[in-house]
């Protein structure tokens, strides 16, 4: 009984240190004359409340900061349901643009990124599967 219990205890250390020191859910795309890289402080990305930073770099690799950020998400419709879309402006902060995402439901979610700058704008699309 005593050995069930050490190894059920040392489980539970290894759960709990792994999950401590997950990763960020990272993906990076390329858009136009974008290189782009996604962050979401969750990984898998979760119901509720998610943390997204975008890191922008144009061809040369210099950052660009002087953009206008937007980020729509949803679900398409689905029987017994409709469309869910959502908005949300990304701030330029240290460099990268931040966005809050609240998934109100698991499963597969689509995410556009909208980079307009100087009357141009480039679309970086993703699919996010939150749990």
């Amino acid at each position: 009984m005593k050995r069930v219990m050490v190894i059920m205890a040392a489980m539970f250390l290894l759960m709990t240190f792994s999950m401590a020191n997950a990763k960020d859910y990272e993906i990076s795309k390329k858009s136009g004359d974008y290189s782009v890289q996604v962050r979401i402080d969750k990984n898998p990305p979760v119901t509720g409340k998610n943390k997204m930073e975008v890191s922008i770099k144009d061809n040369a690799g210099k950052d660009v900061t002087d953009a206008a950020v937007v980020v729509e998400y949803g679900m398409p419709a689905m029987p017994g349901m409709g469309a869910m879309n959502y908005k949300a402006n990304a701030e330029l902060k240290a460099g990268k643009y931040s966005a809050a995402l609240d998934f109100s439901m698991s499963g597969a979610w689509f995410v556009n990124i909208k980079i307009t700058k100087a009357g141009k704008t480039q679309t970086v699309k993703l699919n996010i599967d939150v749990k």
